[in-house]
């Protein structure tokens, strides 16, 4: 194994980052530096910019801006309101219901809009304030809103799972969406049976329970809403449209949804296509970047070396799993989850084929992994977007988000070595 690219990258990349450099640029410059190592400046310029470009040239990747439109019109369109206002009459009267209504409808919203940043954003300013003048402690409401709003990442339809699907060299995205569900459920179920334990020892407040008539009409409110996920999972995994055009969809559905409930006006539109070409920009950039880094680690054979190391340290893929597991949570606490998905999975994907894990459980086990990085500082962009608005701090929320960050884990190594929690949907539609 030669040691110098890889501590060309590494060190070139943390430097970069501790320096305040953006994720993107510091990915890229440290693909350059790597090359830069290996041949001269000019073919070392051209590769590096040649694969940034050539890295966008997919077509499953047009899926994103279409996801990313559609949950900005979900995110304004009123449809927040009628799912919160549908988890209160399921949860509200459970103990902690505020803070389980918070976690059922992150996960309606996560289904629908696939944003765990549109998720924390709609949750926390709906439901934060509500949760504080019932004498929740606004520390925790935030580590409750903050944790839920990433089972929206593993619930379809993610984002995510169709850049996984890319980095794996074309893994069926409609496996990969049947697949996030019970895992992402599960999820969501661990963080309320904690949430109910936390309420409970501190004696917060218990609503009243919901009759059946007002289970009903807020069901009915919801409806529209909730048919989403009939229409873009069921047309893709029917097979009447592809992930792309499903997204497309699903544009034009929550277009018609926000207009019929009259949360947005014609006016509004020009803003919320400024706002979703922002998120788009940044995320194709990232993508771009990682995936220059990606071809200059197969490049330089490390993909292969780490494949070699791992698995000459066991041949059990228990330990394997776990070691992999502990690499990733690591990864994801420096890292953004669409680069690290871009750039690890072309590393551990070849390890755990070797170990006959399948591709589709890998994945969503890749994105629990990189779920719990996104609540952790100092890179977890929804741990900072859900402190910034309950108007608190990182340090006071620490304490509540343990027990959560537990939760979550638990929930990893379950989906990790129970296959079928993953394979079980997919196989059923034998996908």
């Amino acid at each position: 194994m030669e040691y110098l690219p890889v501590i060309i990258l590494v060190l070139s990349f943390v430097s970069l980052l501790l320096i305040g450099v953006p994720v993107a640029w510091s990915i890229a410059i440290s693909s350059l530096l790597t090359m830069l190592a290996s041949i001269s400046a000019l073919p070392a310029l051209t590769t590096v910019s040649q694969r940034i470009a050539t890295g966008l040239d997919s077509f499953a990747l047009l899926a994103i801006p279409f996801f990313v439109l559609s949950g900005q019109l979900m995110n304004k369109g009123g449809i927040a309101h009628r799912l919160i206002a549908f988890a209160k009459t399921l949860v509200g009267a459970l103990p902690g219901g505020l803070a389980l209504i918070n976690i059922v409808s992150a996960m309606l919203m996560g289904a629908i809009a696939g944003s765990a940043m549109a998720s924390a954003s709609a949750m926390g300013s709906i439901l934060g304030p509500e949760m504080e003048k019932e004498g929740y402690s606004k520390e925790f409401g935030a580590a409750v809103n903050i944790t839920s709003s990433t089972t929206g990442l593993i619930i379809p339809p993610s984002n995510v799972l169709i850049v996984y699907s890319l980095a794996s060299g074309g893994v069926s995205i409609a496996a990969l969406f049947l697949a996030g569900y019970i895992p992402g459920i599960i999820t969501g179920l661990f963080l309320m049976l904690v949430a109910m334990f936390w309420a409970k020892k501190k004696k917060y407040k218990v609503g009243k329970p919901s009759a059946l008539k007002e289970v009903f009409k807020t069901f009915i409110a919801a409806f529209p809403s909730l048919m989403l996920l009939v229409v873009v999972i069921g047309g893709i995994v029917v097979g009447i449209f592809t992930a792309t055009e499903a997204s497309a969809i699903a544009v034009l559905y929550t277009l018609i949804l926000a207009f019929y409930y009259k949360e947005i006006t014609v006016k509004d539109i020009p803003q919320i296509l400024l706002d979703s070409c922002g998120t788009t920009a940044v995320v194709m950039l990232l993508i771009g970047a990682s995936m220059s880094m990606s071809w200059v680690m197969s490049y330089e054979n490390i993909p292969q070396d780490i494949s070699n190391v791992l698995l000459g340290i066991s041949d059990n893929p228990i330990i394997i799993l776990l070691i992999i597991n502990l690499l990733l949570l690591c990864v994801g606490v420096f890292m953004d989850m669409t680069p690290a998905v871009l750039i690890f999975t072309p590393i551990f994907l070849p390890i755990i084929t070797k170990l006959g894990m399948d591709p589709v459980q890998f994945g969503i086990v890749m994105v629990l992994n990189l779920c719990i990085g996104l609540c952790t500082p100092p890179v977890g962009s929804v741990l900072f977007v859900g402190v910034g608005i309950a108007n608190t701090t990182i340090e006071k929320v620490v304490k509540p988000l343990l027990p959560l960050f537990l939760a979550m884990i638990v929930s990893l190594f379950l989906v990790t070595y129970f296959p079928q929690l993953s394979l079980w949907l997919p196989g059923l539609f034998d996908l």
